[in-house]
């Protein structure tokens, strides 16, 4: 083909029809190329429409775009070995350029298998544990993947750099300064990296699991390598270092299961009768479909002078669950016993110990009683 052209174009001067030919081919690999990955992607996206998987069509999503780019650098490589000028000028770019083609279609097909593989962690069932557990290693393993990949190929572009490359073999003549120097920058990075290797193999918590941290009860919502997000009940957003759920205490409420027991506090009036409310209990509970049919118990768990603290046990599949069947049951309870028996509602009592003597009216007051016998 460039024998063909150089026929064609054989009257003007040497260096223009070298650029002339390496511009024709160029743009004819690309054309092909860019036809290729129509043809080849149209097929995949038949073939991932035709499957009930919804993860067939995010990973042929996901590889459009970078392998394009990938088979277009891939025909200019085989072209420009045919073409003596676009060989001179892809030397000089390709050292940066295949390093970057081949990171990006690494990254693509690696966020596309864990997006595929999230997607089919569903974690919108009652027991999702399981499925949460999955997506937090996904994510975690996911993330340091991804800062490997992308070390490597920063790395390997900077080494197609002369200058560059001269300055590494430098610097690994003087290892042991360089060791020390790379080692005290890279502490924080490497301290987030373990720690991040930390969490998904250890699992001290997990996407979804609910955590009081600092006093604030919470959803871990996201984990980073360096950062943890805890969602409050109220909609903000704790941001926790990483290192806080190793190093430090904090409640999991949710570490082996995603069902919950919890308590309800009712504070009545001690001589009050205890076996109606106990029945009336149970019959709320029973009737509320948040409850998950494991546990309803009361119990005496206070006797003070002026109050019985009423203990009240219920369950539920998950902390959001629990929190409104725990709501629903008190108020449920507090409406009843003001309609049906409010003298047990605590009430505080004041009895005279003895008689109470009372001047009468237009007496005098002991102050001038005492000023009128001074007299």
């Amino acid at each position: 083909m460039t024998d063909l052209l150089q026929d064609l174009i054989g009257e003007l001067p040497d260096w223009l029809q070298q650029t002339i030919v390496a511009v024709i081919v160029a743009v004819f690999a690309v054309a092909v190329a860019l036809f290729i990955h129509a043809l080849l992607f149209r097929l995949l996206r038949r073939f991932a429409k035709a499957s009930e998987s919804d993860s067939d069509n995010l990973v042929v999503k996901r590889l459009a775009r970078p392998s394009r780019w990938a088979l277009v650098s891939l025909a200019l490589v085989l072209a420009a070995r045919e073409t003596p000028a676009l060989e001179a000028m892809w030397e000089r770019i390709g050292g940066l350029v295949m390093p970057l083609m081949v990171g990006w279609m690494a990254l693509a097909i690696l966020n596309a298998l864990v997006e595929a593989m999230v997607l089919r962690a569903d974690i919108s069932m009652a027991d999702n544990r399981r499925n949460r557990r999955r997506r937090t290693r996904l994510t975690i393993f996911g993330r340091i993947a991804t800062f490997v990949i992308v070390f490597l190929t920063i790395a390997l572009m900077l080494l197609s750099i002369p200058g560059v490359r001269d300055i590494g073999v430098t610097l690994m003549a003087s290892a042991g300064l360089a060791a020390l120097a790379v080692g005290a920058a890279a502490q924080p990075a490497l301290k987030a990296l373990i720690s991040g290797f930390q969490m998904a193999l250890t699992e001290p918590v997990v996407i979804g699991d609910a955590v009081i941290v600092g006093g604030e009860w919470g959803w871990i919502e996201e984990i980073k390598t360096t950062y943890v997000v805890v969602k409050v009940w109220d909609e903000r957003r704790l941001v926790v270092p990483t290192n806080k759920f190793l190093e430090e205490i904090f409640q999991n409420w949710t570490k082996t299961t995603s069902q919950l027991m919890g308590t309800i506090l009712l504070y009545v009036d001690p001589a009050t009768q205890l076996d109606p409310i106990r029945e009336k209990f149970m019959e709320i509970v029973a009737a509320n479909e948040r409850w998950d049919g494991r546990v309803r118990h009361m119990q005496i768990t206070e006797l003070t002078r002026d109050a019985i603290e009423v203990r009240f046990l219920v369950t539920a599949k998950d902390s959001p669950t629990l929190f409104d069947l725990r709501c629903d049951v008190r108020e449920a309870l507090i409406q009843w016993l003001a309609a049906e028996m409010p003298e047990a509602i605590v009430r505080s009592r004041l009895l005279p110990v003895g008689p109470v003597e009372t001047a009468p009216l237009g007496a005098p007051s002991g102050e001038a009683m005492a000023q009128m016998a001074a007299q």
